[in-house]
Formats: C-alpha cells, sequence, structure tokens
C-alpha cells in the first residue's frame, strides 16, 4: 500500500527501512521524501513508523518454546 503518493513510498519499504534502524519519521523523509512534498502522508507514515518498530521489537524479544526440543528459542524467527 502506499502511504505517500507524491513520492511513491509504500508501507513496504518503510518497513524495510526501520528493520534497518531508520527509525524517524525525519530520517525515513531523508531517505524518500516521504511526507516532504504535501505532507498530507505525514500521520500515515508516522502510524506506520510506530507499527514496524513494535513488529521488530515484537519479532526479536518473545521468548518462544520449541515444542518439539522443549527448548526455549530465541524468537519465532529461529524455529524456521
Amino acid at each position: 500500500m502506499y502511504v505517500c503518493i507524491c513520492n511513491a513510498v509504500t508501507e513496504s519499504q518503510i518497513h524495510a527501512l526501520v528493520d534497518n534502524g531508520v527509525n524517524t519519521l525525519e530520517a525515513v523523509q531523508q531517505i524518500t521524501g516521504c511526507s516532504g512534498t504535501c505532507g498530507n502522508c505525514t500521520d500515515l507514515a508516522e502510524q506506520t513508523i510506530r507499527k514496524a518498530r513494535r513488529r521488530k521489537v515484537l519479532q526479536f524479544s518473545i521468548p518462544v518454546l520449541d515444542m518439539h526440543t522443549n527448548q526455549s528459542a530465541a524468537s519465532f524467527d529461529s524455529l524456521t
């Protein structure tokens, strides 16, 4: 889904940036131009960044029990 139509910035692009350590609207704007043209997407861009940060934190911080070995795994991703 497009977050910023003026600069053709998608939700997945913002998620990828957050995954690589870009955590603020200002940084996303510098890299992509998102919210820098008309500004109508600012709220959606901020919401998308927050969502991506939460997803990143949850992905790496929830302990998961591996049902096959009964041992705690670092995250769900380590089981796949």
